[in-house]
């Protein structure tokens, strides 16, 4: 187990008008590890709002910028020098319109596709961190991406699957703890999409 801090930060918007919002999916994340692991209460530092405690027995910092979406590096950057965490140990969850409703994505590294919580963050930090990518799906047209991630996410959707998916992404984010994105993602995979067994047989009489 690494002796360094994880940070996981999750992005979205501060105030109740954005709490429900597809772009507060990483924000959402984060609530859902916070309640369900030993952390401590949300305190105010660097631009946003952080949480200490461990998973999988490793230190982890909790961090939700305060500083809305676009200028996310502000908080993200100021609180990895602090601790002074490098960008293999820092995981930014985040809404990801290309992929669909349901989907999720680890991985290392990449472009901002767009998204411009990332792209404040890569300004700061360089694009070699890592990124957990929620999906709420594409609306079609990029006219449209505007107004599709800053609704909230229906009843139905959070029903069929985003409740399930927060649920397994905590349960399985001590992967995320060691270091092995790929075990976190098969962990959720598993998690949404259990094994069916087949009933044996009957023998013939």
């Amino acid at each position: 187990m690494s002796d360094t801090p994880l940070l996981i930060a999750g992005l979205g918007n501060p105030g109740a008008e954005y709490a429900r919002n597809r772009h507060n999916a990483g924000f959402m994340a984060l609530d859902v590890i916070h309640a369900s692991h030993d952390f401590s209460p949300w305190r105010t530092k660097f631009q946003g709002l952080i949480s200490e405690g461990t998973l999988g027995r490793r230190r982890t910092i909790l961090l939700k910028p305060q500083t809305y979406m676009n200028d996310s590096g502000e908080s993200v950057g100021p609180a990895s020098r602090f601790y002074k965490i490098t960008p293999d140990d820092i995981v930014v969850m985040h809404d990801e319109i290309d992929l669909a409703a349901g989907k999720l994505k680890a991985k290392k590294g990449g472009g901002d596709a767009g998204h411009n919580g990332l792209r404040s963050i890569t300004a700061t930090l360089g694009p070699d961190y890592r990124r957990v990518r929620i999906g709420v799906g594409h609306p079609g047209a990029k006219g449209r991406v505007h107004g599709h991630v800053l609704n909230n996410f229906s009843k139905a959707e959070e029903d069929e699957w985003l409740v399930p998916m927060l649920s397994a992404i905590a349960e399985s984010a001590g992967f995320l703890a060691r270091n092995d994105d790929v075990g976190f993602m098969n962990k959720v995979a598993l998690k949404l999409n259990p094994p069916t067994i087949k009933p044996k047989p009957e023998e013939p009489k």
